[in-house]
């Protein structure tokens, strides 16, 4: 279920909003997990759907798989966008990601993080849902643990700020997004945008920030199963030794 449409005041073409994970909790007390014939990563090798229900031990903040195998709870929102552009067409649905955002699945957005958009009509017009409470990179029967979560989300105009897809920043690490039914084009595509950031945020030209990509960014597939896949980039502060943070991830209407 999405929740939605939300218009942030202000917002329009050639912007972009932040919307910072002040808070992210689960709703239930266990969540689901399961596979179906033809979907997923290896939609061959499934003969019969399977579904677990996972029980959430919020003292130790894990989900008990099993007796004995338990997985640490970092809830997370798996779908978070701003309406499409008008070239994605009058039916397009959240489901593949998109330069909107959508369903990017990416458990490093959760609280504490913020998600950074590109604005296509005026209000942004965000919408979420598909609540998570741990997914690992990939996602590979196409669920993680599926339950409802409380999202407590603060949004941050940033005017003139245009952005080419989404970019994203927890408190080690920015991120940039490569999406693409091809997984191999979504490498391209995250490596392009990660130089593209470094360019933006540290004035890094091309060699240095594609080397620098090579030797200290790592790149993770995101996930395999939304049709469109997605890979993203893991850019550590600590690279950043004698350099303040950038201010388009400081500056914004309202901070």
């Amino acid at each position: 279920m999405m929740i939605g449409p939300i218009a942030v005041e202000g917002a329009m073409p050639g912007d972009s909003i932040e919307i910072r994970m002040i808070k992210v909790v689960p709703r239930l007390h266990y969540g689901t997990v399961g596979m179906s014939p033809g979907r997923g990563g290896i939609p061959d090798d499934i003969k019969e759907s399977f579904m677990r229900i996972v029980r959430f031990d919020e003292a130790r903040t894990v989900g008990e798989f099993e007796p004995g195998i338990d997985v640490p709870l970092a809830p997370f929102m798996g779908v978070m966008g701003l309406l499409p552009p008008d070239s994605d067409g009058p039916n397009r649905r959240s489901g593949p990601p998109g330069v909107f955002g959508g369903n990017l699945d990416c458990k490093e957005l959760s609280a504490g993080s913020s998600l950074f958009l590109p604005v296509f009509h005026p209000g942004g017009l965000f919408f979420t849902g598909d609540s998570h409470a741990a997914q690992g990179d990939g996602e590979v029967t196409i669920n993680a643990i599926e339950t409802a979560n409380t999202a407590v989300l603060q949004f941050v105009l940033h005017k003139g700020k245009t952005l080419t897809a989404p970019r994203a920043e927890n408190p080690s690490h920015f991120m940039a997004f490569g999406l693409d039914p091809d997984l191999d084009n979504a490498m391209q595509m995250a490596i392009r945008e990660t130089n593209s950031l470094l360019a933006d945020a540290y004035g890094l030209d091309f060699p240095r920030a594609f080397l620098l990509s090579s030797i200290g960014v790592d790149f993770r597939v995101t996930q395999v199963v939304d049709g469109t896949k997605g890979i993203h980039s893991m850019i550590p502060k600590s690279l950043f030794t004698k350099t303040k943070l950038p201010p388009f991830w400081s500056a914004g209407k309202g901070r």
